[in-house]
This record gives structure tokens, C-alpha cells and sequence, in this order.
């Protein structure tokens, strides 16, 4: 993992020096609300539902178990003993005092951690693979360059107030797991037919009130020209994206706006001012950088082994974890094994500080002590001997980190919602909660195989519904909170928007909508097919009808029962 040096551990010191005083100022009526606002905002601070709100970047996912601690320290100590992992890999703590954050990021910075643009208008957390450096599909690891735009992005001057918030995906993998076409710049690693390294570069993606797939403004930019390359990308952006319409002001609207023909054209002008300008990296600079991401020295191991083996072959619950939870490796005898954050009744993504200690605990014993987080709001030890398997399982299931459903429909994603967002139209957490009750059953969750189902609080679709095999939006209607279905969103290589099935339901309702689409799915279904492959084959009707059909059938039973 890339380690803080003098440079980096100064510039996080001094930015918790300058929040102190700008918090106590604040707290002394010397500042306005609106002059600490962005103040705030610049350290990830937001003002919440109910209280504060923290929000701490983990760039790519990546965390030593050091850290890991300290954020279970932090949940324990100021806030209310757990946390939440979102979709973008950061941490958020929802009950922070404000009089205590300069001094949590004080905590953040003694383990290399801070709260530094994720939120404002700016680039935020850099996103990546969970499973760089260890997936078998991988051709070039993505955390180096990952790290790099890190470096690169934090505190560019140029910038720091862009028309609206900015993210960027790096993939180095033949899947996509880093979601990388709704972004508002996807990097895709590539080699040419040389053998040399660089990028397919998307932009444009993202999800929110205009949902957009990116699109591909060049086939490969040589790694030595990347960064001046982004740099070209945002120049254009910041000098025409909108700031009069912030419902408008996203690059994907400019992008559409302009046509990728006219972006292109634009980036391309600027970028023959900035090409071998001080953006460009060299050899050494490169490898600076890599050199904290050297494989761990893995032991030489048997490809399969034996004891593994045999534990699955005689325990079903162990062999229905390992089918769901563990992944395969490059390196012979290791295993990448998935902490399913969704057990039942749990809200999608939060951890208490006790399984955060005990996460950091398993980390230094079986994976080299680090821990990766997803996306999908999940957490990864990305190197475990498959020797040690069976006895970091039975762990797992003391802390119930080891629900066995990962890409099944109850590992639902979902932002934290009404429950907790200023912006929400609609809770989350108890749609969530309602949906993982009525399908509890795993044997029937194996049955009905890999559907993704993804849940946002309002346009802002921090729970990635677009993406979702089934999405559920929140919406208000009239003061009152309903649930918009979507179906046929898929996120990876294959990365397509949902379509809106009709009218929206009530929240008690939405049990039943889902399992009348399974219930569509399991009729209509061939043999090995997952849900998003038989929507994509017979299209949104059939479930349409059904969904709606169930619904006038459930309505005429209740009015017939409350009229006797």
C-alpha cells in the first residue's frame, strides 16, 4: 500500500491545523454559516438530517488494518459505535459533534487518512478495482496510476472550485469493476500492439438527475501523457461546464450539449498546449509510486488445496459461503474472500466499531493486514491462503461478516436515505431491511442466482439505482414518500441505464414488487440465465404486467376484506 512520505503527511498536518481554527471561529460567532460552508465542505464535513456528517476518502479502497482501527476507535469514541461504507469508497460517520471533527481528522491523519475533497465541487476520491493486484483477469495493476491521479488531484489549484463535483474510475482489469462508463472520466489501462501502456479514456458517464453512459474521446493516450491529458479534459470543463444551473452543470451535460465529436476537438486543443508540459510523468516518478505495490511475499502453495477441499466437500453452509463469498486468485493456493456487509436487518454498508476491530484483527492474520472496500459496499481480504479458509469462516460467522449472499438480491446497495440525508425524498434502510426479510431464504436466493438490486433516496442515485438490475428510487410525491422501480440497469462491461417499469409504489408495497419480478424471471427463465440476461431477452412488458396485475389483485382483496 502506498505510504504517506513527508510531503504527503505535511499537507493533511497543516490542512487540520487550518480546520481547527476555522471551526473554533465558527464556534466563536466570528464566522458566518455561509462563510464556514465551504470551509466545512472542503473536509468532507456535511450538516445532515439529524447531526454532522463525515465523510473520510479511502483512496481506490485500500486500508492497512491500522486504519481500520483507528475508524473503529473513532465510531466508539465520537459517534455512535459504527459507521457506513458508501458506493464511492469512502466512510461516512453520522453523528459526529461538530466541536469534535477537527480532532477526529487529527486521529484520521496520525494513520495517513483524511476528509480532503469529498465533497465541494472538485475531484473527488479516486476509485478503483477491489481486487487489483490479485484478479486473475487483471493485465496491469491499477493502483499505481490510481495513486498517481490521487497525487496529481489533490489540491491542483486549477481545480478546486470546478462547476460541480468531479469523479474519476481507473480499471486495469478484462472485467470492469470499477464502473468506469458513469463516470465523469473512466481510465481504462490498455497495452498496444507493442506491449506499451496507456488508456482508453470514457467521459461523459454518470448517474445522478440525467443519467449518462460515457463515451470514448480517445482509444489510447500513452501512459507519460495521462495526467496532461485529464488535465486537458477538465481545462475544457471547467472553462464551459454551467454554473448558472446546477442541475446542469455536471460534464456530462456539456459533453451531450457539444456533441463528444466538438468535446473531442476542444480537449484535443488543449492538450497539444499541455503535452510534455509538467504534467508528464516519467519513468522514475512512475516507479516511485509502484514501488508500494509490490505483491506481499506470498508462500509457494499447491494450486488447490486438499483441506479446503474436503471442509466443502462435507459442510454445506461453509460450501455455500466459499461459492458466494470467495474468489479465485492469481497466485496458486490464495483466495480473495468478499465481508459481506448485508447480513439481514442491518442497513446496507454499515459496520460496528467491534467488527471493524475484529476485520483488522482477521486482516493481519490472513491477508498481510489489509482490507479493501467496494463499491457495492462490501469489504475484501484480498489474500487469504484457501488453507485458512474454514477457520477465518467460522470467525467471520462469530461477527456476522459472513452472510453468504454476495451478488444475490439481499446484497442490496443502498445510500443511507431519509433516514439520514438532507436530500433524500424517501428512506432507504427500510426498503432495504423489508426486502432482505421476505427473501431470507437462501436456499431459494441460490435458486433465483445473481440479481443486483440497488436502492436510492432521491435523483441523486447514491445508491447507484440506474445500474441496478432492479432499481428503487425514491420520489415525493405530495409530501409523501414512493418507490419508482426501474429494470434492466447493469453495471461492469456490460453497463446499461434501467428502464422505468410505471407508476410508483408505496413503500409497504415494495416486497411484493420485487417478488412479483422474480416471480416473472423464475417463469420465464432458460436454463443458466440470471435475471438482467432474461430481461435483456423478453424486455420490460412481461414484468410490467405482471408487477401491476399482482398489485390491482392485492388492492381488490384488501378492499374486499375492509368492506366484509
Amino acid at each position: 500500500m502506498y505510504q504517506y512520505d513527508h510531503y504527503d503527511q505535511r499537507l493533511v498536518d497543516e490542512r487540520v491545523a487550518q480546520f481547527r481554527d476555522q471551526t473554533r471561529r465558527y464556534l466563536a460567532g466570528e464566522l458566518s454559516d455561509d462563510e464556514f460552508r465551504p470551509l466545512r465542505l472542503q473536509n468532507g464535513l456535511y450538516i445532515q438530517r439529524h447531526a454532522p456528517m463525515l465523510r473520510v476518502a479511502i483512496p481506490y479502497g485500500n486500508l492497512r488494518a491500522a486504519q481500520v482501527r483507528k475508524l473503529a476507535h473513532i465510531a466508539r469514541t465520537y459517534d455512535r459505535g459504527y459507521a457506513h461504507f458508501t458506493t464511492r469508497q469512502n466512510i461516512q460517520f453520522n453523528w459526529p459533534r461538530l466541536e469534535d471533527v477537527p480532532e477526529i481528522l487529527a486521529e484520521l491523519a496520525t494513520v495517513q487518512m483524511h476528509a480532503i475533497q469529498t465533497s465541494g465541487n472538485c475531484i473527488r476520491n479516486v476509485t478503483s478495482d477491489p481486487f487489483a493486484g490479485v484478479a486473475g483477469d487483471e493485465h496491469t495493476d491499477p493502483r499505481p496510476w490510481a495513486e498517481l491521479v490521487r497525487q496529481w488531484s489533490t489540491f491542483h489549484p486549477e481545480f478546486a472550485f470546478l462547476p460541480r463535483k468531479f469523479k474519476i474510475a481507473v480499471n486495469g482489469a478484462a472485467e470492469d469493476r470499477a464502473v468506469i462508463q458513469v463516470h465523469d472520466i473512466g481510465l481504462d489501462l490498455k497495452r498496444n500492439q507493442a506491449g506499451d501502456i496507456g488508456f482508453r479514456v470514457l467521459v461523459g458517464g454518470g448517474l445522478g438527475r440525467t443519467p449518462i453512459i460515457g463515451e470514448e474521446i480517445a482509444a489510447f493516450v500513452p501512459w507519460p501523457h495521462i495526467l496532461s491529458y485529464c488535465e486537458a479534459i477538465l481545462r475544457v470543463y471547467n472553462l464551459h461546464g454551467r454554473r448558472d444551473n446546477l442541475y446542469k452543470a455536471r460534464i456530462k451535460i456539456l459533453v451531450k450539449a457539444l456533441g463528444i465529436e466538438e468535446f473531442r476537438r476542444q480537449v484535443e486543443a488543449e492538450f497539444a498546449h499541455l503535452k510534455d508540459g509538467p504534467a508528464t510523468l516519467t519513468e522514475a516518478e512512475v516507479a516511485r509510486v509502484a514501488r508500494h505495490f509490490v505483491d506481499p511475499e506470498y508462500a509457494t502453495l499447491p494450486a488447490s488445496d486438499a483441506g479446503y477441499e474436503a471442509k466443502k466437500a462435507e459442510n454445506k453452509p461453509f460450501a455455500a459461503w466459499a461459492k458466494r463469498n470467495v474468489r479465485a486468485h492469481k497466485r496458486p493456493g490464495y483466495a480473495s474472500v468478499v465481508l459481506s456487509l448485508k447480513a439481514t436487518g442491518v442497513a446496507p454498508g454499515d459496520i460496528t466499531a467491534e467488527q471493524l476491530d475484529r476485520v483488522a484483527e482477521l486482516a493481519e492474520r490472513y491477508s498481510f493486514g489489509e482490507v479493501r472496500v467496494t463499491h457495492e459496499q462490501n469489504l475484501v481480504l484480498a489474500d487469504v491462503r484457501q488453507s485458512d479458509l474454514f477457520e477465518l469462516w467460522q470467525q467471520l460467522r462469530d461477527a456476522r461478516l459472513a452472510t453468504p449472499n454476495i451478488g444475490l438480491l439481499t446484497d442490496i446497495i443502498a445510500c443511507p436515505g431519509g433516514d439520514f440525508c438532507n436530500l433524500a425524498n424517501a428512506k432507504s434502510i427500510p426498503i432495504a431491511n423489508a426486502i432482505q426479510a421476505r427473501f431470507d431464504d437462501l436456499d431459494y436466493l441460490f435458486d433465483i442466482g445473481e440479481i443486483e438490486l440497488n436502492i436510492s433516496g432521491c435523483m441523486n442515485a447514491c445508491g447507484h439505482h440506474h445500474v441496478g438490475h432492479i432499481g428503487v428510487l425514491g420520489v415525493d410525491k405530495n409530501g409523501e414518500e414512493w418507490y419508482q422501480v426501474t429494470i434492466g440497469g447493469d453495471q461492469g462491461n456490460h453497463t446499461a441505464l434501467g428502464k422505468v417499469i410505471g407508476p410508483s409504489f408505496a413503500a409497504h408495497e415494495m416486497p411484493d414488487v420485487v417478488e412479483s419480478l422474480i416471480a416473472v424471471f423464475v417463469e420465464l427463465r432458460h436454463a443458466d440465465e440470471r435475471f438482467i440476461d432474461t430481461v435483456r431477452r423478453v424486455g420490460v412488458e412481461p414484468f410490467k404486467t405482471r408487477v401491476y396485475a399482482d398489485r390491482a389483485a392485492r388492492q381488490d382483496q384488501q378492499r374486499k376484506v375492509a368492506n366484509g
